[in-house]
């Protein structure tokens, strides 16, 4: 009895798997492949599949490929255009790829649809379905893959809401109008086909192939990555048309693949010659007019600490002790000195919002000339600095501070692996050879962690993920990735930071200037249910008191997973259901730090907000705000400059995840069939996510579980097998085997390592 159970359960899961939208004919070897099965097992694959056969549910073709039969009119795909609306009429199409083209005509007309009408932003998904994002609301309404009309993503569209969301579950709605196309160019890789071709987008959102006709090629090769715009979108049975503007080059060639990505964010890579030009008149030194008014500090023992490959260094530090208060100077390069607000080089930087890191390039947000010259504060050379210079007692308090004009040189330019080997007395050479500032690396230390045991007293949320640190060779290629873990130089950075950019805000804010501020609203109040029932159900004790968390309880929700196996699964679960923080022109506090008053003051050189209110700090200190009317100014400009920042640091975060991940998937090809540890970092209905101790991250698929059927649970986050019980959960560990690894698609698959 218990055979047939799980024979009909595989019967099932088989039928689930060949009727995918996604799922193309395979034979009996690959889709054993597919699932994983060992030479038995694909015995029995053979006998379910007889059965299906027999029962109609299941062809095989000539080719001995397995596809599901359709119903009494079929259901034929052109390409990855699903035609699943009734008796087969001539409807007007272009080919998928591997399709013969031809021209059928069709007009079907959509019924009539009640509900409530809104208006959003359609992200799409990879398998064709999607989502509507209205702006005031938070939560986003999903749109089947039947009801998305003619959407892509990204597009403005009007949507029907046919479902209100009741009895908690998720609302649902219907494309009836595209509004405002939102991609009209679409980066990928081209596929060759005879006389036309495809772009596939490299955005999986974006779903749809892009049909090229021979005449709009432009002599493109196959597997060249391309930019290609839309000149027809198409419809629901008929792929979107383009034509090739751009060969960005052949995905084998170092430097294409990362290229391809910063092309698809719309990321402006190249300056304009009129931004260049403004900067090559920028003069590389000091100039004497340029001290007048300024406060001298050169006398002062000062320092920059950076990564080693760091070129563009914004911020120095000098600290003195005197009579038990600290005496802590955070010096940031004077960049609005030579950018002046309006000009080509400004409108420039707010168009790129801010500098992307990316795995093998750095996009600045300032030409090199700037960002590396004379904005950069270089070791013994005189430089023009806008210092925070703070007063700070034995409880990490800062009882009195002084924003001023300054000028700086700085005595050494250290690492951040320099200082912490001093600190830890690991580097004997080092320690001899910077021995003058030995005294103040220790004196920092100190400061560094008092106030942290300040902010934390407060309820400040420190999420200690380690970031990855991904190794290219000369050709580009990943060969390495490592865990890049904080250590206590990254910290008195960090901490001193943090510091400045609190008091320059509570100074601002309390004044009552027009200014931009970096907010962290509180989380929603239904995720942060759902989180802590989840956190219960691992048998962890934790609640609240108010109606909303506060950021002191969320640090003690930390705490007490501290040292768990699944600290680092639930810390980022925790992480997920906090807010994105973002740039306003309100004060409203940074929930994260626990702080009322906030601003990003210490970057100008790589973040558009500092270099903007560095101005206004500046206006304020020549008393020009009220004199010549520059507050108004101020008000007028600022929103956009918030939202703008917003956008771009969004766009930035975004891409350099992208690069991450490709450069991953890219190092894991390398390690097809390896065996690793992991754990599982994320569970879902279609399997669970193991990441492994370098950082990198891969799916297990439900489907290669052939040991059982598993039912995922949501209340707990874990898989569970409906015969043998077998669990897969949060936080578990597991050893798993590199399946595949593809770069293009930025993906890892796991199977389960078992005994064979």
């Amino acid at each position: 009895m218990k055979n047939k159970q799980v024979f009909e359960k595989r019967k099932k899961f088989i039928m689930e798997l060949l009727s995918d939208p996604l799922y193309k004919p395979m034979r009996l070897r690959e889709l054993g492949t597919l699932l994983s099965l060992k030479k038995p097992e694909r015995k029995e694959l053979f006998d379910i599949l007889e059965e299906l056969s027999l029962e109609g549910k299941v062809s095989m073709d000539a080719k001995g490929r397995y596809s599901k039969v359709s119903g009494k009119y079929g259901r034929k795909i052109y390409g990855n255009e699903r035609n699943t609306e009734g008796p087969l009429e001539k409807k007007e199409y272009r080919p998928g790829r591997n399709e013969k083209y031809s021209e059928k005509k069709s007009g079907k007309k959509n019924p009539e649809i009640e509900g409530t009408i809104k208006e959003g932003v359609f992200i799409g998904h990879p398998k064709g379905f999607g989502f509507v994002e209205i702006e005031g609301e938070d939560e986003d309404v999903f749109i089947p893959e039947e009801d998305t009309g003619t959407a892509m993503h990204q597009d403005r569209v009007r949507i029907v809401i046919k479902d209100g969301g009741k009895d908690g579950k998720r609302r649902e709605g219907i494309v009836t109008k595209v509004l405002e196309r939102g991609m009209t160019e679409i980066v990928g890789t081209f596929q060759s086909n005879r006389d036309y071709g495809f772009v596939v987008s490299d955005n999986p959102k974006f779903s749809r192939d892009i049909f090229i006709p021979r005449k709009e090629s432009k002599g493109v090769r196959n597997g060249d990555k391309v930019i290609a715009a839309v000149t027809d979108y198409g419809s629901k049975n008929k792929s979107p048309e383009g034509r090739i503007t751009e060969i960005l080059g052949n995905i084998r060639t170092p430097g294409t693949d990362i290229l391809a990505i910063v092309k698809s964010f719309g990321i402006p890579c190249e300056f304009p010659e009129k931004v260049l030009n403004q900067a090559m008149r920028v003069p590389d030194h000091v100039l004497d007019a340029d001290r007048n008014g300024r406060l001298d500090l050169c006398h002062l023992q000062t320092v920059t600490i950076d990564g080693e490959d760091a070129k563009d260094l914004d911020d120095a530090i000098s600290l003195t002790k005197e009579n038990g208060h600290y005496h802590l100077g955070v010096h940031i390069a004077d960049v609005s000195n030579y950018v002046q607000g309006g000009s080509a080089l400004d409108r420039e930087a707010l168009k790129r919002g801010t500098s992307v890191y990316l795995a093998d390039r750095v996009i600045p947000m300032l030409p090199e000339r700037l960002s590396n010259g004379i904005c950069s504060l270089n070791q013994g050379e005189d430089r023009l600095a806008l210092s925070c210079l703070m007063e700070i007692d034995e409880s990490g308090a800062v009882v009195d501070h002084k924003i001023a004009e300054t000028v700086i040189r700085v005595d050494e330019r250290m690492s951040y692996t320099d200082v912490k080997n001093i600190l830890e007395d690991t580097d004997p050479q080092a320690k001899a050879r910077y021995e003058e500032l030995v005294p103040m690396f220790f004196l920092m230390k100190e400061l560094s962690e008092l106030i942290r045991s300040s902010r934390h007293s407060r309820g400040s949320i420190d999420f200690d993920f380690p970031e990855s640190k991904i190794i290219l060779n000369a050709a580009g290629r990943a060969i390495d990735v490592k865990p890049y873990e904080a250590n206590a130089a990254t910290r008195i950075i960090e901490d001193f930071m943090l510091l400045a950019n609190e008091t320059v805000a509570k100074e601002y804010c309390k004044g009552e200037y027009p200014f931009v501020y970096r907010t962290h609203e509180n989380p929603d109040s239904e995720k942060v249910e759902s989180l802590l029932t989840l956190i219960r159900n691992q048998g962890i004790p934790v609640q609240k008191s108010g109606k909303e968390i506060s950021p002191k309880e969320i640090q003690e929700i930390l705490e007490k997973i501290q040292g768990l196996p699944n600290e680092p699964m639930l810390s980022r679960l925790i992480l997920r259901t906090m807010k994105q923080a973002r740039y306003t022109t309100e004060c409203s506090g940074h929930f994260g730090l626990a702080a009322k008053y906030y601003c990003h003051f210490t970057s100008p050189i790589r973040r558009y907000p500092d270099l903007q209110i560095h101005r206004i700090i500046k206006d304020n200190l020549r008393g020009r705000l009220e004199r010549e009317g520059k507050t108004e100014h101020y008000r007028e400009i600022l929103d956009e400059v918030a939202r703008q920042s917003s956008v771009c640091e969004r766009r930035a975060d975004e891409a350099e995840r992208e690069s991450d991940k490709l450069k991953k998937a890219e190092y894991m090809s390398y390690h097809l069939g390896e065996t690793f540890e992991g754990i599982i970092s994320g569970v879902t209905g279609w399997g669970f996510y193991v990441e492994l101790p370098n950082t990198v991250e891969g799916l297990v698929h439900v489907n290669t579980l052939w040991d059982d059927y598993y039912t995922f649970d949501q209340g707990n986050c874990e898989l569970r097998g409906d015969m043998t019980g077998k669990v897969y959960r949060l936080g578990q560990k597991v050893r798993v085997r590199v399946e595949d690894a593809d770069p293009l698609m930025k993906t890892i698959d796991f199977v389960i390592e078992r005994d064979f």
